[in-house]
């Protein structure tokens, strides 16, 4: 399949009655849906949809399937060992806030130290604050250099025989850098500490192995990953899911219920608990599908084609501030950039005037920008239905506006 042929899979980012579409660069913040995982959510509510592990009736059992086999797509799709170690849960953040509230709280004490980045999405931030203050725990942060790095110095620096859990995420949602993070938990493991991906950036964009990368754990959401809003995936290590206390009680996640006490349910039971989001599992499903039909290695290839030609295109423009890596092997597919004398607000609404829409602002990393002096960014970021029509879009776009404000100076 050409990226044309992407195209035409995306409803939203079809050609209008004047031949004009949605050029879409914020896939960062979330994926435009391919026809086939808005079907698959039809599909469910009309052909399957029940409360799973509820009822001994057939339709029940086949919302069950559905569920289960979602599940199962996604152990494979990360390469997991068991479909036990994948626990479905509203978004990423909650993923975090299980893992901070459930391992953290069980694990971390006076005195240890939690290491993550600069660079973390506040998900992966605010979580672990409570945590240190809660454990009288030592939160500790890894910085980048200028181009947005984690070197193998400030790894070694930070994490330490007292660190018992770093959290780190794969891609920055800000800058695009792709963090070594092989050698991170490799050296973590070395010092006896446990680490968390966050693999929200990640995961959509290139093939990722928890088993390769021996992650204790990996958090991601569905919707940047072609799927539905309203779900998100944590991956443990059986043994640690397992000895960890449930973070959400009530229905579906208990064994025995008694007037003063209850029993829970093996995994992943004993950590959904209530009714699930059985239609966005089944959308994941059909999402990682569509992903697997294509290959990673070719979205992979796709996107770092992409990024290229517009590190090129803008390079090319003095008025124009890149930030993240220099080096293009160590970027995904999120350009952060500035438009001298233009606040990035301000162009993102200029932006939409020409249909293109990009991000802009701090990017839930506040931390990251003020230690990098910055208030703002514009953000384009890419995914597998982007074209380089699309950057040349973009770069009209920043000519357009630039001019536009060069009037007012």
């Amino acid at each position: 399949m050409s990226n044309k042929n992407f195209l035409e899979d995306f409803p939203v980012l079809h050609a209008d009655a004047n031949g004009e579409r949605l050029i879409y660069l914020d896939s960062a913040a979330t994926t435009q849906k391919p026809t086939q995982v808005i079907e698959s959510i039809e599909n469910y509510y009309k052909t399957n949809n029940a409360n799973p592990h509820r009822g001994a009736y057939k339709l029940s059992i086949d919302a069950t399937k559905a569920y289960d086999d979602a599940r199962k797509k996604v152990r494979d799709f990360i390469d997991a060992e068991f479909s036990k170690e994948i626990i479905f849960t509203k978004n990423a953040t909650e993923g975090f806030n299980l893992l901070s509230s459930s391992y953290g709280m069980s694990n971390i004490n006076e005195g240890d130290e939690i290491v993550i980045s600069i660079a973390e999405h506040h998900s992966n931030l605010i979580p672990w604050q409570l945590v240190a203050r809660a454990k009288k725990a030592i939160l500790k942060y890894m910085y980048v250099n200028e181009d947005g790095e984690i070197t193998k110095d400030e790894i070694k620096n930070k994490i330490t025989p007292k660190t018992k859990l770093v959290s780190i995420t794969h891609v920055s949602n800000a800058l695009g850098t792709i963090n070594p993070v092989k050698n991170i938990i490799d050296y973590a493991h070395s010092m006896g500490a446990k680490v968390i991906v966050d693999g929200a950036q990640s995961i959509p964009h290139m093939k990722v192995s928890v088993r390769d990368l021996d992650a204790d754990f990996l958090v991601f959401s569905a919707h940047k990953l072609l799927g539905s809003m309203g779900l998100g995936v944590v991956y443990g290590k059986k043994e640690l899911l397992q000895n960890m206390p449930p973070y959400i009680v009530g229905g579906d996640m208990i064994e025995y219920v008694y007037e003063q006490e209850t029993t829970y349910a093996e995994l992943p039971a004993k950590f959904e608990g209530g009714t699930q989001n059985v239609e966005g599992a089944v959308a994941l499903g059909a999402a990682i599908d569509y992903l697997n039909e294509i290959g990673m290695d070719k979205i992979s290839e796709i996107e770092h084609e992409l990024i290229v030609y517009a590190l090129e295109k803008l390079n090319a423009l003095p008025y124009v501030k890149v930030y993240g890596p220099k080096n293009i092997d160590h970027r995904s597919g999120v350009i952060s950039f500035d438009i001298e004398g233009v606040h990035p607000h301000d162009v993102a609404s200029v932006f939409d005037s020409h249909n293109v829409a990009i991000r802009s602002g701090n990017h839930c990393a506040q931390p990251l920008m003020r230690f990098m002096d910055i208030n703002a960014t514009c953000r384009a970021s890419f995914y597998l239905y982007n074209t380089k029509e699309d950057v040349d879009k973009l770069i009209e776009a920043i000519e357009k506006t630039y001019t536009m404000f060069s009037k007012w100076r």
